[in-house]
């Protein structure tokens, strides 16, 4: 009886040892790709959810803000070459003015996420202005890379989002820089660097916004007969358009730490964070504020740079062409 018993074993065994797998393929695990639903609620359910994206799709028709195909905010292949553009964070504080001291050394370091252009630019800005807050899913990661690369794998930093100015938060409804911030805390991009909120804007101390609304525009109109370029309205609260030395003069003294949350920010290293680099005037009036309060700015971060090194010459030439023309039309 022992003996049957064995030989029976050992024949079951020599069989599954050497079964062919295809003839006898194992019992298939977790399927990866759902089903219909069995259920009669759940097939219920499933189409009244498809009616309800298709409504939704003919109500309030959506396109990519690149490339202008139906039914997707940003497509595939766009949001492909946006990660692309932010493969590789790169130092970005010599091609801005403000960060540079007289001897050619930085006054802080930033990293830049990506160069401003191309589907980069057109993402940022359909964020920023045009309300597309669903593109946070493919700008917060390539924000969070930069910041990683800033850090260098170290803890102890924590991050000081820049704040807007208080007519941008009105006209768009929220900061787009915060809701970045906040979708990459809910992602858990960051868990060791955490995010404190202390800036503020203190509102216009050059006093421009004092002066009569036709006394600015009579200024503006002058300005652009003179030197030829577009005039630009000081109230707006934006700084596009603008040149170094009149970004510089605007932000001057704009912002502090709000009141009794200077303690937040003593002997802590801060990294600060933006979303655009151009002259980096911004930047320069937020680390003035932090180290104020006793803070140690130990860096900046940047979703895109408008100035680049890699394209430094380019602009290089472009400054010099404009300055060219503007000569030939005031000699003119």
């Amino acid at each position: 009886m022992t003996f049957t018993v064995l030989s029976s074993w050992f024949r079951a065994r020599q069989t599954r040892q050497y079964v062919d797998p295809d003839l006898d393929p194992p019992e298939p695990g977790g399927s990866r790709r759902r089903g219909p639903d069995q259920r009669r609620t759940g097939r219920a359910l499933a189409a009244l959810q498809g009616a309800l994206v298709d409504l939704l799709a003919v109500l309030v028709p959506v396109g990519c803000v690149c490339c202008e195909m139906e039914d997707a905010v940003l497509c595939g292949s766009c949001a492909r070459k946006v990660r692309h553009l932010c493969k590789q964070p790169f130092r970005a504080e010599q091609q801005s003015p403000a960060l540079v001291d007289v001897d050619g050394t930085a006054k802080i370091e930033v990293v830049a996420a990506g160069a401003y252009r191309d589907e980069l630019a057109k993402c940022l800005l359909s964020f920023k202005h045009h309300g597309q807050w669903r593109l946070a899913a493919v700008l917060g990661p390539c924000l969070g890379k930069a910041v990683v690369t800033a850090i260098g794998g170290r803890s102890g930093y924590c991050l000081i989002p820049v704040p807007s100015s208080g007519k941008a938060y009105r006209r768009r409804g929220f900061s787009p820089l915060h809701l970045l911030l906040f979708f990459i805390r809910m992602r858990r991009m960051l868990p060791f660097c955490p995010v404190i909120d202390v800036l503020e804007r203190r509102g216009d101390p050059s006093g421009i916004k004092a002066a009569p609304q036709a006394v600015r525009e009579a200024a503006a109109r002058l300005f652009g007969e003179v030197s030829g370029r577009i005039p630009v309205e000081r109230g707006s609260g934006g700084q596009k358009g603008l040149g170094r030395g009149e970004r510089a003069r605007r932000v001057r003294g704009s912002m502090r730490v709000r009141r009794g949350r200077g303690k937040e920010l003593r002997g802590r290293r801060c990294i600060l964070v933006d979303d655009v680099l151009t002259t980096g005037a911004t930047l320069a009036e937020a680390a003035r504020a932090v180290t104020l309060a006793g803070g140690v700015v130990s860096g900046a971060v940047v979703l895109a740079a408008t100035r680049p090194p890699a394209y430094a010459s380019v602009a290089a030439e472009d400054h010099l062409m404009q300055a060219l023309r503007l000569n030939q039309k005031l000699s003119g």
